[in-house]
């Protein structure tokens, strides 16, 4: 079992790494079509039109690839942050509490982006965006709308991964983010 969990691990991270490129890609393009809009704006006095569309695209890898990356490193938004401090079998509850909901969020998402309510593959949230183009850039949808299913199975390795440590007792202790307003 612990060597499961230390495999899953580095699936996760080595996953992790790789989308953590993927946002600062998304980051850099995402600021280089803004500049560009500006720069052909107001001193060239010739916008092109993809420039927007593509920021906006950037913008969604950028923020789906990040938010897994947050949850890998568990700085995302929580409720409860001092919970992931909890060792033994309260932690272990907390924990599966805490990923049962992160799975009742995902798996819909990962569901519908394949299919549809009658289960055809081609209506889903990827199927449909298949066959669209992108209103100024002459590429179909779902190179820009993958990043929605994409990003939640990576939160669902992430979250496999920790579970596993967690229940084999080699999850490294957290400490709760101290109180800036302390």
């Amino acid at each position: 079992m612990k060597l499961l969990a230390r495999a899953l691990d580095r699936l996760s991270a080595t996953l992790d790494r790789i989308a953590l490129w993927g946002a600062v890609l998304a980051v850099m393009t995402m600021l280089f079509a803004a500049g560009w809009q500006v720069l052909a704006r107001y001193v060239l006095d010739a916008p092109p039109v993809w420039t927007e569309e593509l920021a906006r695209r950037a913008m969604v890898w950028a923020g789906m690839l990040g938010a897994s990356c947050a949850f890998r490193a568990a700085s995302d938004p929580t409720l409860f942050p001092a919970m992931q401090a909890v060792r033994g079998p309260q932690g272990m509850l907390l924990a599966l509490i805490r990923g049962a909901g992160v799975v009742a969020f995902a798996l819909p998402v990962i569901w519908f982006s394949l299919f549809n309510a009658r289960m055809d593959m081609a209506r889903g949230f990827l199927g449909r965006s298949l066959s669209r183009q992108a209103e100024m850039l002459d590429v179909p949808m779902i190179w820009f709308t993958a990043a929605v299913p994409l990003a939640f199975v990576l939160i669902l390795i992430h979250l496999a991964a920790r579970l596993s440590l967690q229940a084999t007792g080699q999850l490294p202790v957290a400490t709760p983010a101290a109180d800036p307003n302390s």
